[in-house]
């Protein structure tokens, strides 16, 4: 008997989708997978006030929960943030009773406007991306759920006219397959720097200018 094909959830924010080369591109691909819910959170809350319920209940119904957004700051875009602070409350993600989330997994995709130098211990920003997310991974963490390295797409904003966007989609589409038929290897895809080597044999230079 096959084995039953996770549900994944998408949690999209971007406040300034019409500006979006990469991002909203992402979100749209997720809409095209049969295992896929995809949720714009700033069409879906434009006041910011989130139904806790009906977030909460979207991550039990949900094996894989994915945060996509483009870095702002070294972050999330405002409303992620708020998501958390509201949703993932005491005695339902944490706590004594709070395993809602326990066993579930969980990483971040990511869009960079700097190039992947720049995020490294030597580099401008000093920080490689998983590690400005850390606060991130550690929400994981205290939650009980199986954190993966963050997908990533660097020098974002020279992407388009580089023709990098279009296998940058091809392989968050393959990974989205991948989560859903259980073929990726959690552990593996847990313990690097970036989840995009879990997909491709590449090297940083060369995934910087395919």
């Amino acid at each position: 008997m096959p084995e039953e094909r996770k549900k994944i959830l998408v949690l999209f924010a971007h406040p300034s989708q019409e500006r979006s080369e990469v991002n909203k591109l992402l979100f749209k691909a997720s809409q095209t997978h049969h295992d896929v819910t995809a949720i714009d959170l700033y069409r879906e809350y434009p006041t910011f006030h989130i139904n806790i319920d009906r977030e909460q209940q979207r991550l039990v119904d949900h094996d894989v929960i994915i945060f996509l957004f483009p870095l702002h700051w070294y972050s999330t875009p405002a409303i992620l943030k708020q998501w958390q602070d509201l949703v993932l409350e005491y005695g339902f993600a944490y706590g004594t009773d709070g395993t809602a989330l326990k066993g579930k997994t969980f990483f971040c995709a990511t869009t960079a406007g700097g190039n992947e130098k720049a995020y490294q211990h030597e580099g401008y920003n000093h920080f490689s991306i998983r590690e400005l997310l850390y606060p991130i991974e550690q929400t994981a963490n205290l939650t009980g759920m199986h954190y993966l390295a963050p997908f990533v797409l660097f020098s974002s904003r020279n992407a388009s006219e580089e023709g990098r966007v279009t296998g940058h989609i091809d392989a968050f589409n393959a990974l989205l397959t991948s989560l859903a038929t259980s073929t990726l290897d959690l552990s593996h895809a847990a313990s690097l720097p970036l989840l995009n080597r879990a997909l491709m044999q590449e090297t940083p230079e060369t995934y910087q200018t395919r």
